[in-house]
This record gives C-alpha cells, sequence and structure tokens, in this order.
C-alpha cells in the first residue's frame, strides 16, 4: 500500500531531523547561533589607520561572531567640521556597543590636540572606564634587551587606575608669561577610585593564572607616598584594608622610581602591579620596552558590567604613519584582549597563538627584526589564524 505524502515526510526527534536523511537533504539541527557582539570600531589618528584594519582582518579570520560599526572620529573629521566626539556620542556606545576598539589620536595638524583629548580621556572618565589593564607578556626571549631573560621570566599585569590623578586636568595658570607665573595642576585622589582599582588587581591576581598555568600569587602597590604624603597615604591605607580581605595574595609596596629601576634589572619578581594613573602610564612604556616595543604592547580600559574600550599601548606616531612600516601586533593583540573579555577565549588564544608563531618565524615589522610592512604581517596573522 503507497504512503501518503505526509507519511513519507522525515520525522523529527527532539533532536532534530533523524540521522538517515539528515545528510541527504543537507539539514541538520544546530545549536543556537550565539548573537553577534556589537564593536564600534574608531581608528583615529596617524598610524592608528594602519595598524587597526589588520587587527580587524585578524578579528575576522578568528570567526568570533562579531557586527563591526565603524566611526571616523579623529582629526580629518576635527578639521573638517570641528566635531570631536557628537553630543551623544559617549551615551550611544554605551547603549549600543558590547565594546570599542581604539587606534590612536594625535595630529600635527591640531596643535592643541583637543581632539584627542575629548576623544580619548572622554570615553576613558565619562564612561568611566576606570581599570586601565596592561598586560606585559614576553612572547620570546629575542626580543628582550635584557640578557638571559626568557619568558617565562616577564609575565606581569599593571592596573593602572583611569579615572583621576592628574589626568582629570584640575588646575590652572596663574599671571601667565611673565615672571610671576605660576601653574598649578592637582593631582585627584578619591577613596571609591582608590579602592575599586586595588580591589580589581587583588580579584584578578586571586582568580587568573599566567600563560604558563602557574597562579598569580603576587600583588605590589606603587606610589611615592615619601613624598606625595598625603594621595600616598590614601593609598597606602586603602591597600592595608583591602589586602586583609585576600590572605591567600601576598602584598607588597614599592616606590616608583625603585620600582622603574628594577624593571630594568630583572624583571622576574613582578606578578601584578597597582598604581595611580600618572604612574602607571610611566610604568608600563618602561614594562614594553621588555616585550619588544610599544609596538607588542596590548591594553584595555575597563568597567566590568559595562562597554569597554581598547587600545594598543602605543601612540599616533605622526612620522611612522603612512609608510607602511608601523607594528601591528599590539593592535592584534588587544583585539584578542577584546575577544576574551567579551568570553570568546578560544577565538582570543588563536590569535595568541598566530602572533607567538610570526615572531618565531620573524614575520614581523622591522622594529621586531623582521623585514615585513604593516598590511604583510597582518595579512601572515591573519591568514595563520584562519587556517
Amino acid at each position: 500500500m503507497n504512503k501518503s505524502r505526509a507519511d513519507s515526510r522525515p520525522r523529527l526527534s527532539k533532536q532534530g531531523f533523524s540521522p538517515d536523511v539528515c545528510g541527504r537533504i543537507n539539514f541538520c539541527y544546530l545549536p543556537p547561533v550565539p548573537p553577534k557582539k556589537k564593536i564600534a570600531i574608531i581608528p583615529g589618528d596617524g598610524i592608528g589607520k594602519e595598524v587597526i584594519p589588520q587587527a580587524v582582518k585578524v578579528l575576522e579570520a578568528s570567526g568570533a561572531p562579531l557586527d563591526l560599526t565603524y566611526f571616523d572620529w579623529g582629526a580629518d573629521r576635527y578639521l573638517k567640521d570641528a566635531t570631536t566626539v557628537p553630543a551623544d556620542g559617549f551615551a550611544m556606545l554605551d547603549r549600543d556597543f558590547d565594546a570599542i576598539l581604539v587606534g590612536a589620536f594625535g595630529d600635527p595638524r591640531v596643535p592643541s590636540n583637543i581632539h584627542a583629548k575629548e576623544i580619548l580621556l572622554g570615553m576613558r572618565f565619562k564612561m568611566d572606564l576606570y581599570a586601565n589593564i596592561r598586560p606585559v607578556r614576553l612572547l620570546d626571549a629575542t626580543l628582550c634587551p635584557l640578557k638571559g631573560i626568557e619568558p617565562k621570566d616577564v609575565d606581569f599585569v599593571v592596573f593602572r587606575e583611569n579615572t583621576e590623578g592628574v589626568y582629570g586636568d584640575s588646575g590652572g595658570v596663574f599671571k601667565q608669561g611673565t615672571a610671576d607665573e605660576v601653574a598649578v595642576q592637582e593631582d585627584i585622589n578619591t577613596r571609591k577610585g582608590v579602592e575599586r582599582i586595588i580591589r580589581y588587581a587583588f580579584e584578578f591576581a586571586a582568580h587568573n593564572k599566567k600563560a604558563d598555568g602557574s597562579p598569580r600569587t603576587r600583588v605590589l602597590m606603587c606610589d611615592k607616598s615619601n613624598a606625595m604624603t598625603h594621595a600616598g597615604g590614601l593609598w597606602q591605607r586603602v591597600f592595608k584594608t583591602v589586602r586583609a580581605e585576600y590572605p591567600q595574595i601576598k602584598s607588597e609596596h614599592m616606590y616608583v622610581d625603585a620600582l622603574c629601576m628594577q624593571l630594568v634589572r630583572d624583571p622576574r619578581p613582578f606578578d601584578v602591579i597597582v598604581t595611580n594613573n600618572m604612574f602607571g602610564d610611566i610604568i608600563t612604556d618602561v614594562a614594553a620596552a621588555l616585550q619588544g616595543g610599544l609596538g607588542m604592547a596590548a591594553s584595555g580600559n575597563i568597567h566590568p558590567g559595562k562597554t569597554s574600550m581598547f587600545e594598543p599601548v602605543h601612540g599616533s606616531a605622526p612620522p611612522l604613519a603612512g609608510n607602511n612600516i608601523a607594528n601591528p601586533i599590539g593592535a592584534i593583540l588587544t583585539s584578542a584582549m577584546m575577544l576574551s573579555h567579551l568570553g570568546f577565549a578560544e577565538a582570543a588564544q588563536k590569535i595568541e597563538a598566530a602572533v607567538l608563531e610570526a615572531v618565531r618565524q620573524k614575520k614581523t615589522t622591522q622594529d621586531v627584526a623582521g623585514t615585513m610592512g604593516t598590511k604583510e604581517v597582518g595579512e601572515w596573522i591573519a591568514n595563520k589564524v584562519g587556517s
């Protein structure tokens, strides 16, 4: 007896179409596709406009579900119509995006750098991205200028307070242009700001491991409290209070000048460093030299649970711009840091592995002993990630 058309149709089970017809009709049950994360891309100025496209190539090759939107904020836009940030720009980023990938800001055509200040510092301050996190990791011994230092010896993270300190531009100038001119720059430190960055550093140490799988066991607070007694005193008191909640983590303290000296003598003791805005800026530039220079350094500007911004540590480097010689690895590693933050750990690890292979094979720019251009390095790493 002939079966009816309805009887001859594939039958659905809880798992989807039955295996015997799945291949034939090329339609199987698949788990739900994760929603795409919305990423704002702001290349900015100078070499930012060269390295960010390479980071985007690598992001796309990683297969992470991302929806990218580009913004033209930077010197070109400012010179065109005097716009630095649209009126609702920061609110829009916070509301509509999961993360922001930024290149660099600064252009000699804008001597005041007003656009850089309003975009970059505005993003940090107005979006309250209070934790500037800068991992310092040596990928290959050939990149470190110190003799006898191996990758296992340089793997620490700097937590820099990102919304206070001298970068708030508080202060002023009196009798400018005269022999009696006075300039005052205020260093602002609040109990709330100091406590949350110190606590973040301890939480990171307690719940994260080094690249070799060993636990992070030490948090060092850096200040200059012997000279900056008021601000340093606040940092000292808060550090002592917070460290009592993490007895399993060894707490340490160093003055900033002693720490910088130790970094260039022997970086092996360092694990997690927490410090204020200005000292964090200086320390991480020194530390970048240990991993191959500013072109290798990544960073994130983070507020847990909110839209965060990721940017390579280097600046816009106008003399290098437009010559296809800027190192894109800092931007690429920054994109991997962003993926990890968004929960795409596997994609981030693929990127980091590809960067490591590029360094080992010297598929890099001249600043890290390679012979390739910016675009060629980006393409090589993207192909490696996608292979």
